[in-house]
């Protein structure tokens, strides 16, 4: 069932993404050379006892932290480790909270120092797919018209899309219907309709589409360890086109 908001649930819902949003310039704004991840779920901690969120992860089917942290071949689900990033590195972080009921959920790919051009090709383009999937995202479109946005692009570019993990609707649950693939796929294509709210969010691939996952049960990897980016805008459908809930985050890649 699809979960249409109100425009006041609308108001809600972004005011949550913004805050998530805030949390995501904080860790844009740390993640340089040298820098420890665990230190990113302690920042996370804080960050919600502040300004009196719920971690929208956080137990979520089981996940152990507040915040998923994916690094170079690891694609979404990544574990905040004990681990310190160097210079050619790709990191991706999402996160969302639960602001008196109502969900955000965003992400971005950064790349830490120096890193090569294939590095810099696919994180420039998935985010790329990201937009021209939003710009899809208007009343009265179908869903697979997003996914033919990203799935084009991805594949003009010369990087595959991942097919076991998709978008979503969001904003009350943390996941609702409908299913926002990145490929064009069998299910039902619905219709957009005025006051869906869907998370966007293209996850690219050097090589095959195909993953696995890490024994912790949920690090998900390609398939082949080649490199991965995922960037993840929650997106309302309005009567004038899509209205972006969550803000853009960092600089220039």
């Amino acid at each position: 069932m699809i979960i249409l908001k109100t425009p006041s649930q609308i108001n809600k819902i972004e005011y949550a993404n913004k805050i998530g949003s805030e949390f995501l310039q904080i860790c844009w704004d740390r993640l340089k050379p040298g820098f420890i991840l665990t230190e990113l779920n302690e920042l996370a901690i804080k960050f919600c006892e502040k300004h009196k969120v719920k971690p929208a992860f956080y137990k979520y089917g089981g996940f152990p932290y507040l915040v998923c942290v994916s690094v170079n071949e690891e694609i979404v689900h990544g574990f905040p480790e004990d681990r310190e990033i160097k210079s050619g590195d790709i990191v991706s972080i999402d996160f969302g909270v639960n602001k008196d009921g109502y969900i955000s959920d965003s992400a971005f790919t950064k790349i830490i120092g120096k890193a090569t051009k294939q590095a810099k090709k696919i994180v420039r383009t998935t985010e790329e797919c990201m937009y021209l999937g939003i710009e899809q995202a208007r009343f009265g479109n179908r869903l697979f018209d997003i996914s033919k946005a990203i799935q084009s692009h991805a594949f003009i570019n010369d990087f595959d899309v991942i097919r076991d993990y998709s978008g979503h609707g969001v904003g009350i649950f943390l996941h609702e219907m409908p299913k926002v693939t990145n490929f064009k796929s069998i299910g039902v294509n619905w219709q957009l309709r005025v006051g869906m709210v869907i998370a966007i969010e293209p996850m690219l691939v050097c090589g095959t589409y195909k993953t696995s996952v890490k024994p912790n049960k949920w690090t998900v990897l390609t398939a082949d360890g080649e490199l991965a980016a995922h960037f993840e805008h929650s997106v309302a459908i309005m009567e004038d086109g899509p209205m972006i809930l969550s803000n853009k985050i960092g600089g220039e890649n």
